[in-house]
């Protein structure tokens, strides 16, 4: 049975159990809802760089941070699909691109949509993130035939007034619930490593967990050290063990989401991520670079799979239809 209606006590006992508990209450979960050896991969596009007005104390690509990331303008169409191509060759099932946007303009969606429908024509599943969505352009991401939607809630509702101003929890999943009831597939998810507590981890998965749906996807983030930004006076290290805990229980909480084990993992050891791996998490980026962020090299991710026993899942056709003209 799915349940929606998960306690923080709930929760909090469970991320508590003795490890070898916790990986094998989560370990059989994910052996009831997916293939434990197989992996899906994703490839990660920024479409438009830099210049963001929100002020997330993570982002290398808010105006209010200095990084030295240069703003730059929306990719056109043809240089898009040229880095979809690439994708598809190095195995990538699933095409993300994102925009460093508070919202698009409505000026910009035929390019976006232009984009979608190049994607999709590749036999490759469609993912963006642009930012707040009205219905209006839910509807014409979703009529282009957009499968995924990407907006993290990215921590826990009592710690995320320490990471943006800009905007609220409350913003964030408005437009989550828009979309999913717009009828795109949902993927949310976090950041671990913000100077953030146990506890607000917890809460973070009991927020996603509780929404009407599980989201289809939940990305669980490692913060790349981003110079010249707030989170970096206040980020911690995250324990690998408190890592795989989070993992095991937004497993055991949301079973048939695919959890992706996203950025932050040229810091992990192949020994870190194998236990990510058993502990429910199925799902990767591949590709040299995350937005403005670095990925392991496709042939890593190839040698540890290989050293595993496990395989990368078959690419899978594009989900939602796509409207009639």
């Amino acid at each position: 049975m799915i349940r929606t209606d998960w306690s923080i006590e709930e929760a909090q006992a469970i991320h508590d159990l003795p490890f070898p508990e916790i990986m094998y209450r989560a370990q059989d979960m994910h052996r009831r809802n997916f293939d434990p050896t197989a992996i899906e991969t994703a490839s990660l596009l920024s479409i438009k760089t830099g210049g963001c007005p929100e002020d997330c104390g993570y982002c290398s690509q808010s105006i209010h941070n200095d990084p030295g990331v240069k703003a730059t303008k929306l990719m056109e169409l043809d240089e898009v699909l040229r880095s979809a191509r690439r994708a598809k060759a190095s195995g990538a099932q699933r095409f993300c691109m994102g925009a460093a946007w508070r919202s698009p303009k409505d000026r910009d969606m035929d390019k976006l949509c232009a984009m979608i429908k190049g994607v999709r024509e590749m036999g490759l599943q469609t993912c963006m993130t642009l930012g707040m969505l009205s219905p209006e352009q839910v509807e014409r991401l979703r009529a282009a035939g957009l499968d995924f939607y990407n907006h993290n809630i990215d921590t826990s509702l009592e710690y995320y007034g320490e990471i943006t101003t800009t905007r609220t929890m409350e913003d964030r999943l408005e437009t989550v619930d828009r979309v999913r009831k717009g009828g795109i597939k949902v993927c949310c998810g976090g950041i671990l490593g913000m100077g953030e507590e146990a506890a607000d981890r917890i809460s973070m998965l009991v927020t996603l967990a509780t929404l009407p749906v599980h989201p289809d996807s939940v990305p669980i983030n490692l913060w790349n050290e981003i110079r010249n930004t707030p989170v970096e006076k206040r980020a911690k290290p995250v324990d690998p063990f408190a890592l795989v805990r989070a993992v095991a229980l937004a497993r055991i909480l949301m079973p048939r989401s695919v959890i992706r084990l996203s950025a932050g993992r040229t810091g992990m050891s192949q020994e870190l991520q194998a236990l990510c791996f058993v502990a429910g998490a199925n799902s990767i980026f591949v590709g040299d670079v995350l937005l403005t962020t670095e990925n392991p090299a496709a042939w890593q991710d190839r040698e540890l799979i290989g050293k595993l026993g496990m395989r990368f899942a078959p690419l899978r056709a594009a989900t939602v239809p796509i409207a009639a003209e």
